[in-house]
């Protein structure tokens, strides 16, 4: 039980990582631009098709994973200039109604080009095996997702608290008129914000590409644990972002794993084995109810 516990403690640290990769992007697009931006999950398979397809023509995972990084940031980029910019005035309904239908395109357009199959991306062989940590064998390409999640979030956490471009960041999450006045090119800076945050999520879909099965919508389901993500950390914080990645992968990973064989001490294999995940699922959104009954803004709010 000790060994099941650390395992899935561990899943659930890599998933948490992994999902902080696509909720930064999100929550500063949200908090910054006051933008909510449905097909965020979209530039999340859209990044994990082109790593793939990168990673098929060169015969090699990592340039694939940079190719499809920079080739899906700048897709956001051109998002960015071509339509983003024209919704940053208007309503919220009218930029959920907008990038709704940009998943549609997408996915549409990617079973054009991939087709309706899924799409194969193997990690590196070197990485292909287990390695032992603790008398207990772990898959060795895991322990990279929780080293480079580690490593993007320390950068991050530098290039946004410490640096002068997160001093301005910060600035546009808390007031963007003042910002303005200060001689500040937002413009340029939600630009840039964006196309960032595209590559981030390629970044998530790439490295999760081996894991989990790259096809058409797999960025719908994401995306909604990506919103729940920054509601519990905060919209605009990239610390919220951390904290509530980490909170929501360790929930849904443990309550999946663990559950089950909790409700098998008082239920039939089968119902516990159905009804195990699906109070884990629940148990996010129970979470996030309570989190937001006591602090409603989130827990770690963007301030000036």
């Amino acid at each position: 039980m000790t060994q099941l516990f650390l395992e899935q403690a561990l899943n659930g640290l890599q998933f948490g990582l992994m999902l902080f990769l696509l909720a930064a992007g999100l929550t500063l697009v949200f908090g910054i631009m006051d933008c909510i931006n449905l097909a965020h999950g979209s530039l999340y398979m859209i990044g994990a098709y082109l790593v793939a397809a990168c990673a098929q023509a060169a015969d090699s995972f990592w340039i694939g994973l940079g190719c499809g990084v920079g080739a899906t940031a700048v897709i956001g980029l051109l998002l960015e200039l071509a339509l983003f910019r024209q919704l940053y005035k208007r309503d919220h309904l009218s930029q959920v109604l907008a990038t709704f239908a940009l998943i549609l395109i997408a996915n549409e357009a990617v079973r054009m080009i991939w087709g309706a199959q899924p799409v194969m991306l193997n990690p590196p062989d070197a990485l292909s095996g287990p390695v032992e940590i603790a008398g207990f064998f772990y898959p060795a390409y895991r322990l990279v997702l929780i080293a480079f999640g580690l490593a993007v979030s320390g950068l991050l956490y530098l290039l946004v608290a410490k640096s002068r471009i997160g001093m301005w960041v910060r600035a546009g999450a808390s007031n963007r008129e003042m910002t303005e006045a200060l001689g500040i090119n937002v413009r340029r800076l939600f630009t840039a914000v964006f196309a960032f945050g595209a590559g981030l999520c390629a970044l998530a879909g790439g490295l999760l590409g081996p894991l989990l099965a790259v096809q058409v919508g797999m960025g719908e389901g994401v995306l909604i644990l990506a919103f729940v993500v920054i509601i519990i950390g905060g919209i605009g914080s990239i610390r919220g972002a951390l904290v509530g990645s980490l909170i929501v992968g360790t929930v849904d990973t443990l309550g999946r794993a663990l559950l089950p064989l909790l409700l098998r001490a008082a239920l039939p294999a089968e119902a516990a084995s159905t009804l195990g995940p699906a109070i884990a699922s629940i148990l996010i959104y129970l979470l996030m109810a309570a989190i937001l009954f006591f602090k409603p803004q989130g827990l770690f709010p963007a301030r000036a």
